[in-house]
């Protein structure tokens, strides 16, 4: 048991019987007061009215009947809340012996058996991954890595569209159109290469019925299992969907399963979907079409009308959705997605169709605003993209620029590079993982690689000071004094490292992967205030100095482990 959740379970029986003893109803519920307020509140605002007194006249009531011990090391009330003040000594020496003990698991929560699947990426295999989706595939793994955290067994999915439109008319452009009418692409990667293709096609297809009705021919094709459309379709897109794979692997990102949406047709899942839909209450035929009436859920206006299947007797996207769905419930005991903020209408037709169906659990949904350039949103169709390839060739130059200004001298180039990598890929995803999913991010070179404040090159760095230090220590053996370590900003310190496995649990309850950003940052903001106000080598007192080199190390430690479900590398140097 980490030290805060013992101590939440001391004071919250503390209060329990405390309550008691006074004849105050309620349950306690803890929060988190501000800093200097101590390290747990707890309200009484809600007791006033039961009670006929003042919030601070009963917080100061329940404060004189406490008495300090164990894990408290005293009690105030203040503004209507008592605040509880931890034993530091205590905490310190708890905390310190905890991350020295667990090293590269601190932090993580205890395992259990629940199994969740994370959908994320689930790109069209048409060509490379732009930067207006680079938040997808990033907020993905990070929840991934977060979820393995918290102790949940964690599986990713990639759903490939191999029966869309978009791969269609990429297997009609591979099949009909002569390579040297296609632009050269700026590298020979097979993604860069044949999106050329798919966009010469786009436009053909929009200038020519016929055109159309051949590339509609083939969805047809593939919508009743014709095997020569799905082999035409699958050596079309595979070539592309292995340069996605290349290119996520470059930041950090690996996929467990990908799911073709062509094995529900095939089974029969999506018929087995369609039967069951029409036999619904909510069901309609309209000129063919069969559709979902969804107003009673909340959806109104021209939206009110889900049609699950044309009326030529194809199915749409959102049905075969429905089926992989119905799939996946049978794998998990919780289902999340990470969808583009245009998608939430699909998503919601999608979560009512499986409600009907009584289909347990039912896909949580982590919705993201797209990635843009100051001169506009992008479009693989029309080719005016920013490749997330070029994205991160960008960012580890310009990282690798910034290496050599400041260690040219000392460092040999192949030692630059990899710090350039390091540097270059970390900024890309902290850059992007720092943000709400929610809020929109208008890409700037400048701030996604930014050297100095809120970045990522100001935490690796904080790292590998660390690991400097500790080098330039010979540290071997971990002995401490906590009762030494009682300075402000070692106080301060122990305090972040301490609320890691609590900031673990709330991100990944919450869905909130940027809490760990913000995590480190503050913690990294933390070590560095301790660097300055602390010395540690040169500190006289050997039994302070190897309290502090301790207190190095532990930092080392959780800066190492946030970084990890980041999915961001910790350099020894820097």
């Amino acid at each position: 048991m980490y030290p805060l959740e013992e101590c939440k379970q001391e004071i919250t029986q503390m209060l329990t019987d405390a309550l008691a003893s006074l004849q105050y109803p309620g349950d306690v519920h803890l929060e988190t007061p501000p800093p200097g307020m101590g390290q747990y509140a707890f309200p009484c605002f809600t007791l006033a009215p039961v009670m006929k007194k003042a919030p601070q006249a009963i917080a100061a009531t329940i404060a004189a009947t406490l008495r300090p011990g164990g894990w408290v090391d005293r009690v105030e009330a203040k503004g209507g809340y008592v605040n509880f003040y931890l034993n530091p000594t205590r905490l310190t020496d708890a905390t310190l012996h905890l991350i020295l003990k667990r090293k590269d698991t601190y932090g993580w929560l205890e395992a259990h058996k629940e199994h969740v699947i994370i959908e994320h990426t689930s790109a069209n295999p048409n060509g490379p991954l732009h930067v207006g989706r680079a938040r997808n595939p990033i907020i993905g793994d990070t929840l991934v890595r977060l979820f393995k955290a918290a102790g949940y067994h964690v599986s990713s999915q990639f759903y490939l569209d191999d029966m869309g439109k978009q791969v269609a008319i990429l297997a009609w452009g591979l099949k009909h159109l002569d390579p040297s009418t296609i632009p050269a692409p700026e590298t020979d990667k097979d993604d860069h290469r044949l999106v050329g293709y798919y966009q010469r096609a786009n436009e053909l297809m929009e200038q020519n019925p016929s055109v159309a009705e051949e590339i509609n021919t083939i969805i047809q094709g593939l919508e009743h299992g014709d095997p020569a459309s799905l082999t035409m379709v699958h050596n079309a897109y595979a070539p592309v969907l292995a340069g996605i794979q290349t290119s996520l692997q470059r930041i950090n990102i690996g996929v467990d399963a990908y799911v073709p949406e062509s094995r529900f047709v095939l089974d029969g899942s999506v018929d087995a979907v369609i039967r069951k839909l029409k036999q619904t209450p909510y069901c309609h035929e309209e000129d063919g079409a069969f559709y979902l009436d969804v107003e009673s859920f909340g959806i109104h206006g021209r939206n009110m009308k889900f049609f699950f299947l044309r009326k030529d007797g194809t199915t749409l996207y959102a049905t075969r959705d429905v089926a992989y769905h119905q799939w996946k419930a049978t794998q998990a005991s919780a289902l999340v997605n990470v969808l583009g903020e245009d998608h939430k209408l699909e998503s919601r037709q999608v979560e009512i169709a499986l409600t009907l169906l009584k289909t347990q659990p039912v896909p949580q949904a982590i919705f993201y605003s797209f990635v843009s350039l100051p001169g506009g949103k992008m479009s693989t169709r029309r080719g005016r993209v920013v490749y997330l390839d070029d994205l991160i060739e960008e960012c580890i130059a310009r990282a690798y620029e910034e290496v050599k200004q400041r260690r040219s001298e000392e460092l040999s180039d192949q030692q630059m590079r990899t710090i350039a990598e390091q540097v270059g890929i970390g900024a890309l995803r902290y850059n992007i993982i720092k943000v709400q999913p929610e809020k929109d991010i208008v890409f700037k070179w400048e701030e996604a690689l930014n050297f100095e404040g809120n970045a990522v090159p100001f935490i690796q760095y904080a790292h590998a000071r660390a690991c400097s230090i500790l080098a330039k220590a010979s540290v071997t053996r971990h002995s401490f004094d906590a009762s030494l370590l009682t300075h402000p900003s070692e106080m301060l310190l122990v305090e972040q490292l301490t609320r890691f496995p609590v900031v673990i649990d709330e991100a990944c309850q919450n869905r909130r992967p940027n809490l760990i950003a913000n995590y480190v940052y503050e913690t990294a903001a933390a070590f560095n205030q301790f660097y300055r106000d602390c010395p540690v080598l040169s500190e006289s007192n050997h039994v302070l100095r190897a309290s502090r080199l301790s207190l190095v190390d532990a930092a080392r430690i959780v800066l190492a482990n946030a970084l990890a479900i980041l999915g961001i590398a910790a350099p020894k140097e820097m």
